[in-house]
């Protein structure tokens, strides 16, 4: 009898139990439910009113105009303490001023030569040669370039102390040579041209080699390839005669020698219209730059090539650029017996 009462009792606190839980859980699916299905409160977006400003220099307001300078409002201490009525302090001489940064080109603190900020760094990379996108078919100017200026500290340097050249600008074989080179052995001293910045540190495998880009003052870039170690970073000031690198043979170079190069907006120009190379001397303290400098740029074509995978042979490449074998094989100076390996460039046109 009394386990039959045990029994009994111990079913009834299981089904108490039992009904507790499934209490419970409905609860929380409700709860869960209620909470996803909340939505967010609409939010109301306040527009300052700037209708009421009314403080002679402070704010100019101009509506659906694009603001392209920085301004700063000069700063003026106030002796404010826990005593100190705030409505009461005058702001009669409170006024926003237009700043415009510049960057002083010398080191000598009597030199008044500066450049704005804003102007020179506008166009700052330094992992392209050219980065301008320049269109030289809408260049009609002329553009007077200052060189030499002893009376505003501007000077120039040769920049190498041999210059005697081994090669001119203009063609070589079926490719354009944008520079001049010239003479020297494997460490040989390399020097800035002019002052300015160096844009580009970099080492180029198929063409300059370890190169350095030098951004000058008066609006000229000048580039020194193959060179066997460079002494400057990215971002060094530089002066006229300062040393920026050791001569050498590394890229695409048959033997030591300095390419160098002059550019305008990243566009090359012969560089002897500046400089007199075997008399190692400048032209003229000022240099003007036209249209006909870019004249070349006429004369030099864009260079196709095909990069060979397995199996590829010189008929089914003549075949999908429209050319003829012939063409393919006299300009890569190969014969048609010639076994074209996978991986080697082919010029097409």
């Amino acid at each position: 009898m009394q386990i039959r009462l045990r029994l009994l009792f111990t079913l009834f606190v299981s089904s108490l139990l039992a009904t507790a839980q499934n209490k419970t859980d409905r609860e929380k699916k409700h709860i869960l439910k209620d909470f996803l299905n909340i939505k967010a409160p609409a939010i109301n977006y306040a527009v300052p009113d700037t209708t009421t400003i009314d403080a002679d220099g402070l704010i100019d307001i101009v509506k659906n105009k694009k603001v392209e300078y920085y301004f700063d409002p000069t700063r003026r201490d106030f002796n404010i303490t826990e005593e100190t009525d705030t409505n009461a302090i005058d702001l009669e001489d409170f006024s926003v001023v237009e700043v415009d940064e510049e960057f002083n080109l010398n080191t000598d603190e009597n030199d008044s030569t500066w450049v704005k900020i804003a102007e020179y760094y506008s166009i700052w990379d330094n992992k392209s040669v050219n980065p301008y996108g320049f269109d030289v078919t809408k260049f009609n100017d002329t553009i007077k370039i200052v060189l030499y200026d002893s009376t505003s500290s501007r000077y120039w340097a040769a920049p190498v102390h041999n210059t005697y050249l081994t090669d001119d600008f203009g063609p070589r074989k079926y490719r354009w040579h944008y520079g001049v080179d010239l003479e020297l052995d494997t460490g040989d001293s390399v020097f800035s041209v002019f002052d300015g910045i160096v844009r580009i540190c970099k080492y180029d495998y198929g063409g300059y080699g370890n190169y350095i880009v030098v951004r000058h003052f008066n609006g000229l870039e000048t580039v020194y390839g193959h060179l066997s170690k460079h002494l400057v970073q990215a971002g060094e000031l530089v002066k006229a005669g300062d040393l920026v690198g050791w001569g050498g043979s590394t890229g695409r170079s048959s033997g030591p020698h300095l390419h160098f190069e002059i550019r305008y907006q990243g566009l090359a120009f012969n560089p002897e219209l500046i400089f007199d190379f075997r008399a190692s001397l400048i032209k003229n303290p000022i240099f003007e730059l036209m249209p006909i400098h870019y004249s070349y740029t006429r004369q030099a074509r864009k260079v196709f090539f095909h990069r060979v995978r397995r199996g590829d042979t010189v008929s089914e490449i003549a075949d999908k650029y429209n050319v003829t074998i012939r063409q393919i094989l006299k300009l890569n100076h190969i014969s048609a017996r010639t076994n074209i390996r996978p991986g080697r460039r082919l010029r097409i046109r």
